[in-house]
Order: structure tokens, then C-alpha cells, then sequence
């Protein structure tokens, strides 16, 4: 068998090419860029499916945002660009962090990377959380709790102060939320969002933790209830 001569200039093209990469590792080598420019922590969470981003900055200013699919993502650029990643199943938008729910069957050791540089294109961009109305969107507005009777008014004044003091900042360093939905005849109705939806731990929050605390400042309060 021959050998073939090597000459001069094809050796300096071979030293000068580049090797081939895959869209994912494009990926992971633009996040490594975009790290010098910006650091973005993550945190585990009581959800294994779950993972929380902080970019170092505030997310929202006020409120928070649960995307449970992608239709419900179509009003933020940032939570489509997750969901369009195949393998993301919910986005929640905190006041200063980012949690990010994957499908069952995926890995975060393969998510992670393509995750962290779309927060981190985006944040570098300053890109707009929302698309504006004159694109056919507008920001959602809160989603509309039951209706309370108007008698248990002082009752609900209650227990929404108990929940926004005592158990939303709880909840959201593990990444999630817990919204007031309605009281009725003793039961509170509580909506579970960001790495609280699907946790394995949530009913356990929710009886041993929740209810117990609003039992024992409002005794009107008879169960919780997750809706």
C-alpha cells in the first residue's frame, strides 16, 4: 500500500481546521462565552425535575408568571425559547429567579447547558420578559380566584396576609410559589406553581406545613386544599 506525501500546505490546513461541532456544543460553547460576561447561579430544589436559575437581577417586577405548557408561553419570548427546547414541561418566573420543570425521561445533565444559554443570551440581549401588545400579545394578568363570600371577608384578609408573609418567601427559595385561590366553608384553596407543581413533597407541605399554620392563627380554617 502507498503512502502518501504530505506536503507543506496541507499540513497548515489541517492545523488550521477547525473541528466540527454539533448544535449542542455550539451551545455549550457560547454559554461558556457568556459566562464571562454574566454569572448565573443555579439551585437544586425539593423537585428533582426542577431546577432554579437566579441571573443575578430581577425577573419580575412584580408578581410572579407560571407557564404549564407551550401555548401558555407564547406571551414571553424567554419562556417559548425553553419550551422550544423539547425536553422543558413548565417555566415559573420569580421576582429574581428563573425555575425551569423538565419532561419525564430527561436529563438535566443535558438540559442544563442549552438552558443556561438561552437565560443567558437573553439577559445579555435585555431582551423583553413579554411580547407587547401591537404583536398580538399582551402580558397574562393574574389568573382570577374564587369567589369569596363577602361575609368571611375579614377571615380571608387573614389567611391571604399568612400567605404572603409566612409562606411565599418560603416557598419561593425552593423555586416556586403558592397562590391564594379561595376559602369556603373552612377549606382554603391554594394553587402550586414552579417547582411546587408535582413535587413529590407538596402535599406534605401542604398538610403538615400550611394548614397546620393557618389552623392555628385562624381557627375558621378546617383543611388546604390544592387546586
Amino acid at each position: 500500500m502507498g503512502v502518501t506525501a504530505l506536503t507543506l500546505s496541507d499540513a497548515a490546513a489541517l492545523r488550521d481546521r477547525k473541528p466540527f461541532l454539533s448544535a449542542r456544543a455550539l451551545d455549550r460553547r457560547r454559554c461558556a462565552r457568556h459566562m464571562r460576561l454574566m454569572l448565573i447561579e443555579t439551585e437544586p430544589t425539593p423537585n428533582p425535575s426542577t431546577q432554579k436559575f437566579l441571573p443575578g437581577r430581577i425577573v419580575m417586577d412584580a408578581g410572579t408568571r407560571d407557564f404549564a405548557n407551550p401555548e401558555e408561553a407564547e406571551a414571553s419570548p424567554l419562556a417559548t425559547a425553553l419550551f422550544d427546547l423539547g425536553d422543558v414541561s413548565g417555566v415559573f418566573f420569580g421576582r429574581d429567579f428563573i425555575s425551569v420543570t423538565i419532561a419525564p425521561g430527561s436529563d438535566w445533565r443535558d438540559v442544563k447547558p442549552d438552558v443556561l444559554a438561552i437565560l443567558m443570551d437573553h439577559f445579555t440581549a435585555q431582551m423583553p420578559l413579554f411580547r407587547t401588545v401591537s404583536a398580538g400579545f399582551s402580558v397574562p394578568a393574574e389568573e382570577e380566584s374564587f369567589a369569596d363570600d363577602p361575609a368571611d371577608a375579614e377571615i380571608v384578609a387573614q389567611i391571604k396576609d399568612l400567605i404572603d408573609m409566612r409562606v411565599r418567601p418560603a416557598v419561593a427559595n425552593d423555586g416556586g410559589d403558592i397562590v391564594y385561590r379561595g376559602f369556603d366553608k373552612g377549606k382554603v384553596f391554594l394553587r402550586m406553581q414552579g417547582a411546587c407543581a408535582g413535587c413529590p413533597s407538596s402535599t406534605a407541605t401542604l398538610k403538615n406545613g400550611i394548614e397546620q399554620l393557618l389552623r392555628y392563627y385562624v381557627p375558621e380554617v378546617t383543611e388546604v386544599r390544592a387546586v
